[in-house]
């Protein structure tokens, strides 16, 4: 892409917003300046949003139930969504779940297949997440060899069986529509979560060799919905260094005391509080238990979550957008992205002033999204 110096913009410092030039050249930010200018007047520029944990796709991908089998073509209109919400990198969190359907190993393969085969032709850096069920200990030898297989470099542990219910021999809520979207009966639904129940003593152990294989392959790895202290330090122990939407205040305390990083939820933020009862994200950033908010299932949270931390007082902007940028990317390992420095990746937000509308999104130097009058102002 052509050099650009961007003028008269808001930019996003370390200190907060200021008015100052800003070149891109090369696919990175330039130190001097550069290029053809271009007059933000009116626009705030900040590092791009890095989204560590989203499951928004599966719209895109399965709008209907069997209905669409080309899944590339859905990765593509993602990426649509992810650049007009500001997002220059994003994880794909897909599941391989007992749960069958769209969380199943087969829709797995298909989703992680698809990103593989159009991934190069993106600008948003798209990456995957597995979101693996724990007491699926047949499919433990399998997984090594998928994740080398697609390229996925990120595992996060999930446990979604009702064991309360299963444990008292009682039939958990809402199984038939469970057992419609895995094609299975409802029997047969039941009878996988029983089986799978029963053999919960085997989990540790399983989950011990499996996460020393992760671990030696170089895998992120990441545990979900931790409920207090003692099921962050196993999952440490295991080498799990992220704690995703920990349930309780005292899980993140976990975390934080341990020097795990800490992702939250920023539809939880937004909204106030957890859907599901869980701690509430705003109080967790106000305890300072918290290095990442991630989308979660609905993209354009991220954004709307760290306007929302600012203006609402709990951090000055700039450590509020962190939350969604140079937070997330340090959690990634990628220290080239999410801080607007010379020489770091051109990943840039650009929103309109009055309104914080996305008008648009740049990744690597090179427009993802762009829109409106400010298109007008690139196109001349």
């Amino acid at each position: 892409m052509t050099p650009l110096r961007l003028t008269g913009a808001q930019v996003l410092t370390p200190e907060g917003l200021a008015r100052t030039d800003l070149s891109v050249a090369d696919g990175v930010i330039a130190e001097a300046p550069a290029g053809r200018a271009v007059d933000l007047r009116g626009y705030l520029v900040l590092p791009g949003i890095v989204d560590l944990h989203g499951d928004g796709f599966e719209r895109h991908l399965a709008p209907r139930r069997g209905a669409m089998k080309e899944r590339h073509e859905g990765i593509i209109a993602t990426e649509a969504e992810l650049a007009a919400n500001g997002i220059t990198t994003g994880v794909l969190a897909q599941f391989w779940s007992w749960e069958g359907g769209l969380r199943g190993p087969d829709f797995a393969d298909s989703v992680f297949t698809a990103l593989a085969k159009v991934r190069e032709s993106l600008v948003t850096d798209l990456r995957g997440q597995v979101r693996f069920e724990t007491h699926m200990i047949d499919d433990h030898a399998n997984l090594p060899g998928k994740l080398a297989q697609w390229g996925v470099e990120y595992v996060a542990f999930n446990d979604h069986l009702p064991h309360d219910r299963l444990g008292r021999g009682e039939q958990p809520p809402r199984l038939v529509a469970q057992a419609l979207k895995a094609a299975r009966s409802p029997e047969a639904h039941l009878g996988l979560m029983r089986r799978l129940h029963e053999r919960r003593a085997e989990v540790p152990g399983a989950l011990d060799a499996l996460c020393a294989r992760l671990a030696g392959m170089g895998v992120r790895i990441a545990s979900h919905d931790d409920a207090d202290a003692a099921a962050r330090a196993a999952w440490r122990a295991r080498g799990a260094r992220i704690s995703e939407f920990p349930e309780t205040a005292e899980a993140a305390q976990a975390a934080r005391d341990a020097g795990d990083g800490i992702i939250l939820g920023a539809p939880n933020a937004v909204r106030g509080g957890s859907h599901k009862g869980n701690a509430s994200a705003l109080d967790l950033i106000a305890m300072g238990l918290c290095d990442a908010l991630a989308s979660d299932y609905h993209y354009p949270s991220p954004r709307r979550a760290a306007f929302l931390v600012a203006d609402s007082g709990l951090l000055p902007l700039a450590q509020a957008w962190a939350l969604v940028s140079e937070g997330p990317a340090r959690m990634l390992g990628l220290s080239d992205r999410g801080r607007i420095e010379p020489g770091l990746r051109a990943d840039l937000v650009i929103l309109d002033a009055g309104t914080r509308r996305v008008a648009g999104t740049m990744a690597a130097g090179r427009f993802s999204y762009l829109a409106g009058d400010l298109a007008a102002r690139f196109l001349g």
